[in-house]
């Protein structure tokens, strides 16, 4: 430990910690804007600039560690002008269309020029025109706005492992782009919206489809459309953050009532669906065990039956396309949730409520902006005859239909989802957390393969923010090795080991794996509010947990409308019927598009 003080105030720190955490520590607010706490210190705006007592030399607080009796002044005249003209220089080149900009009141530049005070601009305005780049059709890429402090190229490189924008150019034309100057689209880019999600302007943000979703609700007469809506686990304990409310408020009944009030005809829970993928990519993970049982487990390593890998997330199937081909028979066939639910929205819902599926208008709230690339990735996401999903929302689009529509959110009555595409067992909602999905296969793996219910049927090893977590479970006596990472970062190091045991022709180091490409898992995705920090997803996975412990029915395959489905619709998991609708494949992607 250290001991240093902060305008005089004494702190004691772990050694190796910065100037910018013992401030935080001593209750000191040092204003910063290149830094975020899930990267590594930039220092590229020089606003947190601190002295030390002694010297009149201005060091940089979110980089500069501390050291004994180190004395740290966050606040006088000289830093206060210092962080002033830094803040009016970069309002400089950036443009004055705070009341148009998708981050107006959640913008950190437009914060600092009002604790600042900063009236009047000094400078000459210097404002680049360069286009948006909305290329993806999941993100737009706004160069103009962009303030160079180089968040989401850290994100992208070093959190996420993509690499699909970096620095272009030089001093006063440097810009962020896609390497070699190609649009976004044609880049690696796999859609997370991590770099939006960081970006503390509007630079990058979710292309808002707000009003396509408006000009459904409000079609008349023989253009009218029956609106069907899924909400995402993860949605539901992070929408309240945009209302004032703390990280992991549960305000899944009133979303339900507020998606009604917003003129929505059906109302469903993506957990249902969540459930619906347990059972097929449990019986799909039961049925390849069981063949590498005979087989031998080496074999299976080796003819690519094992691991199992999910996939669920489709920022994780662009890059797994992209970056790891040769891994494309491990992926697990099952779609995700939300395609599954759009899937059984217009065929078993339709014929049941009668209505044409021509006429209906199926949305998605989802905590990812991949989502909205993933209704449309290819031609299974038509299974039903028409586009299954026809458009996705992120969290912040579904805060900003509720504020537009004048809804008094958090004093709305609680309501349920519609049955039969609602009601979910607890294992559905914790798909919305890093290790969610592979406890809840665990769950119903155990009892399709020994026929009996768990005792305990909380599997905490797969919980939590650790990078890549792994577990060893005992199923009448198999010994099944499992592993969950998340943050795309991580993810190359566990497909690594099970490439290199498959080149030596030993056994895959685990039979199932998981993969979620935001930190954290779907609670820390792209289209969630911002700010998220991991104090913040801590609290979040807390509300997905919680609420899967107090549901009447913790295990998929104890869901009764689960059950249903598969009488009168869907037959059995994996039947031919199951394979149509709920099932994908994957072909190899390159990284550049031509």
């Amino acid at each position: 430990m250290v001991n240093v003080k902060v305008n005089g105030i004494p702190v004691q720190v772990a050694e190796g910690s910065t100037v910018l955490e013992a401030a935080k520590k001593a209750n000191v607010k040092i204003p910063t804007l290149c830094y975020n706490p899930d990267l590594s210190p930039w220092a590229s705006c020089g606003i947190c600039v601190v002295k030390i007592e002694g010297s009149n030399k201005m060091l940089r607080s979110c980089c500069t560690p501390v050291s004994e009796g180190m004395s740290i002044i966050s606040n006088d005249p000289d830093l206060v002008q210092t962080r002033k003209t830094v803040i009016e220089l970069i309002l400089s080149t950036h443009p004055d269309d705070c009341l148009a900009c998708p981050r107006n009141q959640a913008c950190e530049l437009q914060t600092l020029a009002q604790e600042f005070g900063i009236r009047e601009q000094p400078y000459k305005k210097m404002v680049r025109d360069i286009p948006q780049d909305t290329s993806t059709g999941s993100l737009i890429l706004n160069p103009s706005k962009c303030i160079r402090c180089g968040r989401c190229v850290e994100v992208c490189q070093e959190m996420q492992g993509v690499w699909a924008v970096e620095f272009l150019g030089r001093g006063e034309s440097i810009r962020i782009a896609p390497a070699a100057d190609v649009k976004l689209g044609d880049s690696p880019c796999i859609k997370c919206g991590q770099c939006s999600a960081h970006c503390p302007v509007g630079a990058i943000y979710e292309n808002d489809q707000t009003k396509l979703v408006w000009d459904a609700l409000m079609k008349e007469g023989p253009e009218a459309k029956t609106c069907a809506v899924q909400i995402a686990p993860a949605v539901r304990v992070a929408l309240a953050e945009s209302f004032g409310l703390p990280p992991g408020t549960d305000l899944t009944g009133k979303i339900y009532t507020a998606l009604r009030r917003l003129g929505f005809d059906a109302v469903f829970d993506t957990n249902f669906s969540a459930d619906l993928t347990i059972m097929e990519e449990g019986t799909e993970f039961v049925h390849r065990l069981t063949g590498a049982l005979k087989a031998g487990m080496q074999q299976a390593t080796a003819d690519k039956s094992m691991p199992l890998i999910t996939s669920c997330c489709p920022a994780w199937v662009d890059y797994m396309e992209k970056y790891y081909p040769d891994m494309i028979p491990n992926f697990s066939t099952a779609k995700s949730p939300q395609q599954m639910m759009g899937a059984m929205i217009k065929t078993y819902w339709a014929a049941k409520a009668k209505v044409d599926p021509a006429k209906i208008y199926s949305v998605s709230i989802m905590p990812c902006t991949a989502k909205k690339f993933e209704n449309s990735r290819d031609e299974s996401m038509y299974s039903s005859g028409y586009k299954d999903v026809d458009v996705t929302l992120t969290t912040r689009e579904l805060a900003r239909m509720i504020k537009q529509a004048g809804i008094d959110f958090l004093n709305l009555p609680e309501s349920e989802p519609d049955s039969p595409l609602g009601p979910y067992s607890g294992a559905g909602v914790i798909f919305g957390a890093t290790g969610g999905v592979m406890e809840a296969a665990l769950r119903t793996a155990y009892f399709l393969v020994t026929k009996e219910e768990l005792k305990d049927v909380n599997f905490t090893a797969v919980r939590g923010l650790s990078g890549i977590k792994e577990a060893t479970v005992h199923i009448n006596g198999i010994e099944l090795r499992v592993a969950a990472a998340h943050q795309m970062g991580n993810i190359a190091t566990v497909l690594d080991q099970v490439r290199k045991a498959r080149e030596e022709g030993r056994e895959t180091p685990w039979h199932f794996i998981e993969v979620m490409a935001c930190r954290g898992g779907c609670i820390g995705g792209g289209g969630q509010p911002y700010g998220a920090t991991d104090e913040v997803r801590k609290l979040r996975m807390r509300g997905i947990y919680d609420n899967d412990e107090k549901q009447e029915y913790r295990c998929s395959h104890d869901n009764p409308y689960i059950k249903q489905i598969y009488a009168e619709f869907l037959q059995k998991p994996a039947s031919h019927k199951a394979h149509e609708l709920l099932h994908t494949q994957y072909k190899e992607r390159p990284l550049y598009l031509k």
